[in-house]
């Protein structure tokens, strides 16, 4: 088996991670599963994880050796997801969540009226709005306050702000329409050439792949939305445009 065959959603409690189904044996699932973990460690370490069995019946044995392989990793399990009415007995009796979160209310966005231009008009255009995660991308329309940690595989869209002591971690990219100030870290896979955009790019720690960077203590005297990527060997921000997004 593959540890491809594990699928993980990022959602506002944490991460989904769907298990490959029976007759696999439980030992082998666990090793696929930490093999997954071990590929993007920063991209899990201190996560909350709810994995979802399917028909598989799991004993407190199974689910007590998931939870401390886990630990390890540093990986809290929150949930534990099942159909079998003995799994979700078990997951019960641990203090496990035993269901999926309900998925966030769809947004209807009106239809703005003509207005004036005005400077805001020189930002890039704003992300396609999306009702829903996927495992290519998370689109997130709200702001992230402090406490807030906010991980996907794929890529992050946050429509909003992100505030200082909240947190972005993404296997792709990350774009925030509004002002990045907490902290962001993209390509956590090890992806280097993923990028951050941002319409205030101001946060207080960017990582990019391999790469970490603090933004400067004294504030730019003109905000701008801006790029940042991995050139030369640094994380180096540039004006957000579409060449700037080019890969």
């Amino acid at each position: 088996m593959s540890a491809d065959l594990i699928a993980i959603k990022g959602v506002r409690e944490g991460l989904i991670v769907t298990l490959p189904a029976a007759p696999e044996a439980w030992p082998d699932v666990l090793a696929l599963l930490e093999a997954r973990l071990g590929a993007g460690p920063a991209f899990f370490k201190g996560a909350r994880v709810g994995l979802v069995v399917g028909a598989r019946e799991v004993t407190e044995a199974n689910v007590r050796t998931a939870r401390d392989m886990l630990l390890r990793h540093d990986v809290t399990l929150w949930a534990l997801i099942g159909e079998s009415a003995a799994t979700q007995d078990v997951a019960a009796h641990l203090g496990l969540d035993t269901r999926l979160p309900p998925r966030e209310p769809r947004v209807e966005h009106a239809e703005p009226a003509s207005a004036p231009a005005t400077a805001a008009t020189a930002a890039p255009a704003a992300p396609e709005p999306a009702t829903e995660a996927s495992d290519a991308a998370l689109v997130v329309r709200r702001t992230l306050r402090s406490g807030v940690s906010l991980r996907h595989p794929g890529s992050i869209v946050v429509i909003g702000d992100v505030h200082s002591g909240a947190e972005i971690i993404a296997g792709g990219d990350i774009v925030v329409w509004g002002k990045l100030h907490g902290t962001a870290h993209a390509g956590a896979f090890g992806d280097d050439a993923a990028i951050v955009c941002a319409l205030d790019l101001s946060p207080t720690q960017l990582r990019i792949g391999r790469y970490i960077t603090r933004s400067p203590d004294e504030r730019r005297r003109k905000l701008q939305p801006e790029t940042a990527r991995v050139m030369h060997g640094r994380i180096e921000a540039v004006v957000w445009n579409l060449k700037s997004t080019e890969r």
